[in-house]
């Protein structure tokens, strides 16, 4: 036993062997235990806010939480195990309260402790998040699915700024009242450096309170070649993304979404269709009128498209057929729905036009060939 003590009590880069030995033992159980315990303290996070989850498993908790948790502890046992030793006076740094290595690296260490306490409340609050946006889907309206998002985004924002400017007063010793009030004019020249940003920003706030179209809508925003169509998958602080019809995810700045034109094909309670039917130029009056009037007949006798008036009537006389204008409203708003439609419409005419032995019209061009032989005085008798 004497021997033992003896042993540990030997220095060693100016410690004791003891000492490095339970420092050795400390990062060792950190590294090996990091899992396990951020496991536990996961768990007994849960049970504080399980009367509150609702249906969301406890992995969905595990899977936010685990990851800077275990970065937590290992910061812990990394403290633990650095005080245990002492730094030898042969390396000549200077104490901690001094510009020097020593500094920097306690300076460097406190601010990954804070960057990772802020890593740990931005991932509580995508929790928290995630039971509002589950009790939202239950709901009808969709304007909670569009605001939970939204005040996730600004509850994230508000940790990173407290992390910020807790961390230039507990670490830097910075005085942050000081730090604010001397930003007001520099404040002004950053606003006028971001005031696209501003802009997209404020334009978010104004999307969400005159509620132009919400998450889930389908709508066409802008003209021209700038116009995009496009259902509303997600509005954020700086521009709000649509998913077209090809797949595509497109970001619009707010600030276009409520400076320029914007059709929300949602809100429409029904959908136009408007085309001719061209008929052959041989097609006899009576037969046309017959045609005509059984189109408007089954058109008029149709579930599924509105009661307004449908224009069924021969039109036009084209180059090489005769013009049938149709144009009716399908009483839905769903694009897809309202192409099943058409597609029943469209069968239909062909049957009536082939039940009155109609035919359908194709260009054609009359064209009269004279004789090489043939001279222009023999046209003339």
């Amino acid at each position: 036993m004497e021997f033992l003590k003896t042993w540990f009590e030997q220095r060693l880069l100016g410690n004791s062997v003891g000492n490095l030995i339970v420092f050795a033992v400390i990062i060792l159980l950190g590294l090996g235990l990091k899992r396990i315990l951020s496991m536990v303290l996961s768990r007994f996070f849960y049970r504080l806010v399980k009367p509150e989850v609702g249906a969301i498993p406890i992995s969905d908790f595990i899977r936010l939480m685990r990851k800077p948790i275990e970065f937590l502890i290992l910061l812990i046992m990394l403290f633990l195990a650095f005080d245990r030793l002492a730094i030898p006076e042969q390396w000549g740094l200077v104490s901690r309260t001094e510009f020097g290595y020593r500094l920097v690296m306690i300076r460097l260490y406190q601010t990954t402790l804070m960057i990772t306490l802020a890593w740990i409340a931005i991932r509580f609050v995508k929790f928290v998040g995630l039971i509002f946006q589950k009790r939202a889907e239950q709901t009808e309206t969709k304007l909670d699915d569009q605001l939970v998002p939204f005040v996730r985004d600004l509850m994230i924002i508000t940790v990173l700024a407290i992390a910020f400017f807790a961390t230039l007063s507990i670490v830097f010793d910075v005085n942050v009242i000081a730090l604010v009030t001397s930003l007001g004019i520099g404040g002004l020249a950053i606003a006028l450096a971001a005031r696209e940003t501003l802009e997209n920003l404020f334009a978010s706030f104004a999307i969400l309170l005159d509620r132009p179209f919400i998450t889930g809508d389908t709508v066409t925003a802008g003209t021209g070649p700038n116009q995009v169509t496009g259902t509303v998958e997600k509005i954020g602080f700086r521009s709000t993304r649509l998913r077209t019809d090809d797949g595509s995810q497109i970001a619009v700045p707010n600030r276009l979404m409520i400076s320029q034109s914007l059709d929300n094909l949602t809100q429409r309670s029904q959908r136009r269709a408007k085309f001719y039917l061209r008929l052959a130029l041989d097609t006899p009056a009576d037969t046309l009128r017959t045609i005509v009037d059984d189109i408007r007949q089954w058109i008029d006798n149709q579930p599924k498209i509105n009661q307004n008036p449908a224009l069924i009537q021969f039109d036009t006389f084209g180059e090489s057929s005769l013009d049938i204008l149709i144009q009716y409203y399908a009483a839905t708003a769903d694009y897809r729905e309202f192409n099943k439609i058409k597609e029943e419409v469209n069968y239909q005419l062909i049957s009536i036009v082939e039940k009155h032995s109609g035919r359908f019209a194709f260009p054609t061009r009359m064209v009269y060939l004279r004789s090489q032989t043939e001279s222009p005085l023999d046209n003339q008798n």
